[in-house]
């Protein structure tokens, strides 16, 4: 029987493209771990990616993952199969223009072959705790970068 392991993300932005930060939260019983980070120049859609590519991540062996995510892109992404169908058509769109993030979207895609991952999407800033937390760690992050950046 696989681990049920509950998943957290959020991405943000300032600017599109900008300082950006990304934060998670996992969940597996009593045990929880945040996670965040950032970069100098990125877009909204490519912290939401990492969020969920970093938290995936983190697992050390397949597991029944529940990913809630306020961003509609990657949720409608895997659940309505866009990114599989972006992948087949060589990062194609359905309209032939391309495909954007395939780089994270092909890491993406990989990890969600070992996971078992049913995803729930949330509105954002509506008051769901953890969703509130993993934007306050995305925001702490592209703060980081927009006030002269970090080294890690």
């Amino acid at each position: 029987m696989m681990k049920q392991v509950k998943i957290f993300t959020d991405g943000a932005c300032s600017g599109n493209p900008g300082p950006g930060g990304w934060g998670a939260i996992l969940r597996y019983g009593s045990h929880e771990k945040r996670l965040s980070g950032g970069e100098a120049e990125t877009t909204n859609n490519r912290m939401e990616l990492t969020g969920v590519i970093e938290a995936l991540r983190q697992l050390r062996e397949p597991c029944e993952v529940i990913l809630t995510s306020d961003s509609r892109y990657v949720c409608d992404a895997i659940t309505k199969g866009w990114a599989k169908g972006w992948q087949k058509r060589g990062w194609k769109k359905s309209d032939n223009k391309p495909a954007l993030n395939s780089d994270l979207w092909e890491i993406l895609l990989e990890l969600l072959e070992i996971h078992h991952v049913t995803v729930n999407w949330v509105k954002g800033h509506a008051g769901h705790p953890e969703n509130e937390i993993c934007d306050r760690l995305a925001v702490a992050e592209t703060e980081r970068y927009k006030n002269g950046g970090i080294e890690r």
